[in-house]
């Protein structure tokens, strides 16, 4: 059998179940290409753990990151791509014959594959503060979604300053006493509408040019150390808990020493998301860019998934 007629290769693997991932899974499923999207096991994209979108075009009211997921994964079944869940242990160039492309490992499981699209978002960066890493779980969280309303009628402060920080802030007023906003710059980077509902919110509170040195507690977070920038004078916060958006890290650990990667880490990418891998594609928030949306993360995966789809047509000899 030649190898373009195996019938257990997959025309392109997207690995990664966020907004790019599905976008591109969508775009390849219905341009009529065999395409398997893995998700990952344990990993969940962000999106799904965010309370409220409001700026993805059509979706004026708002809707629920998780339920936006959902009307994804709908969409994807809809045109025939295989959905799987598990977690991408390496990637490896692979040829049949004459035929090159990549071989998938994820747990006892190989997908042979002429094309991959890397979607594997990015995490949560840490504070590197004594106590952090404790006390995750116990008071430290990267998701108020999750975990604002256990902190009902008591004190929690926020750290960051950009839209995720902002954001977050204001969703946990729902609950929360106080919430105050520890920033180590004297001005906020959100946008100039989260800004003002925060500044107009009266239990939001703002520790301006100010790092988080220490967090305290035993079995729980009972405060925070904060450090002044500009006169070095160290302030003790009582408080139950703490929300860190400092950033994020792109995960790129499966393709590291595949594809090249920017200084900040993540990969690098031309303008229809090529790697510096033939037949390797990525989009979304591992890739290096200066926004990282729900809509722009969509379009990134449109974008993936067309060029591997050119890419795959001239392997097979049937490009236009």
């Amino acid at each position: 059998m030649k190898p373009l007629m195996r019938e257990d290769l997959w025309d392109i693997v997207v690995i990664g179940g966020g907004p790019a991932g599905y976008t591109a899974g969508l775009y390849a499923s219905r341009a009529g290409l065999k395409t398997l999207l893995v998700e990952g096991a344990s990993s969940i994209s962000q999106i799904t753990v965010t309370d409220e979108i409001e700026n993805y075009p059509g979706m004026a009211d708002g809707i629920n990151g998780y339920d936006l997921i959902e009307r994804f994964k709908q969409q994807v079944d809809k045109f025939g791509a295989t959905v799987v869940t598990g977690d991408i242990a390496k990637i490896a160039p692979a040829s049949w014959g004459d035929v090159s492309g990549w071989t998938i490992a994820s747990g006892g499981t190989v997908y042979d594959t002429l094309a991959v699209i890397v979607a594997t978002g990015a995490s949560w960066r840490r504070l590197g503060a004594p106590g952090e890493e404790a006390l995750i779980g116990r008071g430290v969280s990267f998701c108020a979604t999750c975990d604002g309303p256990f902190y009902r009628n008591r004190a929690v402060a926020v750290v960051g300053g950009g839209n995720a920080a902002i954001q977050e802030a204001i969703f946990l007023t729902n609950f929360a006493s106080k919430v105050t906003v520890i920033h180590r710059r004297d001005r906020l980077r959100a946008s100039a509408v989260l800004q003002k509902r925060a500044f107009a919110n009266p239990k939001i509170e703002f520790a301006w040019d100010s790092v988080v040195d220490a967090i305290s507690g035993e079995q729980g977070v009972d405060g925070v150390v904060i450090r002044n920038t500009k006169t070095g004078v160290k302030t003790q916060l009582p408080l139950d808990g703490v929300f860190i958006f400092i950033g994020l890290n792109p995960n790129v650990d499966i393709v590291r020493g595949l594809v090249a990667l920017a200084p900040n880490g993540a990969i690098e990418v031309d303008r229809d998301m090529r790697t510096s891998a033939a037949g390797i594609f990525a989009c979304g928030d591992c890739i290096d860019k200066s926004l990282r949306q729900v809509v722009t993360a969509c379009g990134d995966g449109a974008t993936a998934a067309y060029a591997a789809q050119l890419y795959v047509e001239d392997l097979k000899g049937e490009s236009y």
